[in-house]
């Protein structure tokens, strides 16, 4: 009897470790070093800015659900602030990154523990610098893995790779930057664009400086894409082989197949590429998509898919990129990104809203004697540039220090025009100040971005911190609010954490203000944000216990 009990016990045990339980929470601890490094691209060396010495920097993998703690160390001469791209920080915004909005910078010498919750979400994001340009090398991937056991919604890959798509100066970017706002112009834009750090072969000095994937023929790879560019619009294509998109901003989509992707600076989109084609090699390939008259660096940044076995000597195939200027694609593109809306991942639309806003986006000139023209481009939502502050906005808001921002920014521009026809020359009595606006908590709000024709019309990339919204509708020419609302989709809208609005057009968002803290809103093309394209949310404290900010972690940089 008790040899057949012990058996039994035996078999039972060994049923027990087929079956796959929820695994706890884990705690993840990472350590950042942002450290100067000299790097080569383009038959140039400099010292560019780093994390632990990499460009790209490290991934962080982390599992939904799990803790992050990253402990940021500044070595380096500037300033830094780390922004984790797309994690939504519920009550805990100290965590979030943007400096003099959730924090000040972490100083020379000093360090800073990030310390948050991934909670609800799975998929690609990413991190990178929050201040200054300092994006343009310190940027790296966030992959979060779903729970343990929960299987994705498409087919299974077996193998996946971080495509980070980037830019490149020869010079240093500040001094770059500093030189454009000393003339008053924009400055002068990246040399080359990059793959994973590298600008590939149709660049000098590329055979270092190449980033190569291999497959093996009959496997399927998930692609994890990423616009880490600072201000292109980037279309990105494989040759002779077709994408399957499945996610965006870390949110399941409907799987639609496509030839090219277009994803805006701060997106990430992930693909399923079938490595089904004649074994050789094939160019990735991405150059930026700008339909509006203004100058780009068009020239095309490569990488390269190998299948196994073939030999180096064998010469790539180009994909074919869109033109440019493509519009039609651009529109065609996003059309099709539908949230997946399933039972375990629906789409929570808001559908009755508490809260309409209406954001004019617009350039302007001023006054500035040494400058060449004798005037500075600067850049406004409902007339405002926005001016960042000497302390967070958080913690003026958490400790109610007064005099540091103003919490009455407009939900409309002060004088209505036709937004989007002729071209506008005037300032329309642009003004600076830091500004913001104060939404209730668990208010449901709606906001159309509208791009104008001050100066020239251009597409922004918007990037709303701490929160995911859906895009439920977007369209060319001046916003029509007794008509568009009607052709909104409020079934299976995109969710995301930054949208591009196209170039004379405008793009209508919703999300339910649920998650109470200062919450940064920008233009995600850092020459547009430096110009003061930028604004915040201050959400309020919801009356429940687990509804209001967190108080500040100790070690919080000064101000």
């Amino acid at each position: 009897m008790a040899r057949v009990l012990s058996l039994f016990t035996f078999l039972f045990l060994g049923f027990l470790g087929l079956i796959s339980f929820p695994a706890e929470a884990a705690i993840k601890k990472y350590q950042f070093d942002i450290q100067v490094k000299n790097v080569s691209r383009l038959c140039h060396a400099k010292p560019i800015v780093t994390v632990n010495g990499r460009f790209p920097g490290p991934t962080i993998y982390v599992r939904e659900g799990d803790r992050v703690l990253v402990n940021v160390t500044n070595h380096a001469r500037y300033n830094m602030s780390i922004h984790w791209h797309g994690i939504k920080q519920y009550r805990n915004g100290w965590a979030d990154g943007p400096a003099y909005i959730t924090q000040c910078p972490i100083q020379t010498g000093s360090s800073y523990t990030y310390d948050f919750n991934v909670t609800g979400q799975r998929g690609t994001l990413w991190w990178h610098a929050h201040i200054l340009w300092l994006r343009a090398t310190v940027y790296g991937a966030i992959v979060i893995m779903p729970n343990q056991g929960t299987p994705f919604p498409f087919p299974q890959p077996n193998r996946e790779v971080e495509i980070l798509l980037g830019e490149w100066w020869h010079s240093d970017v500040e001094e770059v930057v500093k030189e454009g706002t000393n003339m008053g112009l924009p400055p002068n834009m990246s040399d080359a664009h990059t793959i994973n750090g590298k600008p590939g072969p149709l660049f000098p000095c590329a055979e270092k400086h190449t980033f190569v994937m291999e497959v093996e023929l009959g496997k399927t790879y998930l692609l994890r894409i990423i616009n880490s560019a600072l201000n292109d619009e980037l279309f990105f294509a494989i040759a002779g082989h077709n994408m399957t998109v499945v996610e965006v901003d870390a949110v399941y989509t409907k799987p639609f197949t496509t030839s090219a992707i277009l994803i805006a600076p701060g997106q990430t989109t992930n693909v399923l590429v079938q490595a089904n084609q004649i074994p050789g090699r094939y160019f990735m390939a991405t150059r930026p998509f700008m339909d509006a008259p203004l100058s780009i660096d068009n020239r095309t940044a490569t990488a390269i898919l190998q299948y196994k076995g073939i030999p180096n000597t064998v010469l790539p195939t180009l994909p074919q990129l869109p033109l440019s200027n493509d519009t039609e694609f651009a529109i065609s593109y996003n059309k099709k990104l539908r949230s997946l809306n399933s039972p375990k991942y629906p789409a929570n639309v808001p559908l009755k809203v508490d809260r309409n806003l209406f954001y004019t986006i617009g350039f302007g000139k001023n006054s500035c004697p040494t400058c060449v023209n004798g005037t500075k481009l600067i850049a406004s939502l409902n007339n405002i540039s926005f001016v960042m502050p000497q302390i967070a906005l958080l913690q003026a808001h958490f400790s109610n220090i007064k005099g540091v921002y103003r919490a009455d920014f407009p939900d409309k521009p002060p004088t209505p025009f036709n937004y989007t026809g002729a071209p506008l020359t005037a300032n329309l009595g642009t003004s600076t100040g830091t500004r913001v606006s104060k939404i209730a908590f668990n208010s449901t709000v709606e906001l159309v971005l509208q791009d104008t024709n001050l100066l020239t019309v251009e597409s922004h990339p918007f990037h709303l911190h701490g929160y995911n919204f859906f895009v439920v509708g977007t369209g060319i020419g001046n916003f029509d609010p007794a008509k568009d609302p009607a052709k909104y989709n409020l079934v299976d809208p995109m969710e995301r954490n930054t949208v591009g609005v196209p170039t004379g057009g405008w793009t209508a968002i919703r999300f339910r203000a649920d998650n109470p803290g200062v919450w940064f809103m920008h233009c995600h093309l850092e020459l547009h944000t430096g110009w003061g394209l930028k604004t915040a949310f201050v959400v309020e404290d919801g009356p429940g216990q687990d509804q209001s900010v967190l108080p500040p972690p100790k070690d919080l940089p000064p101000c």
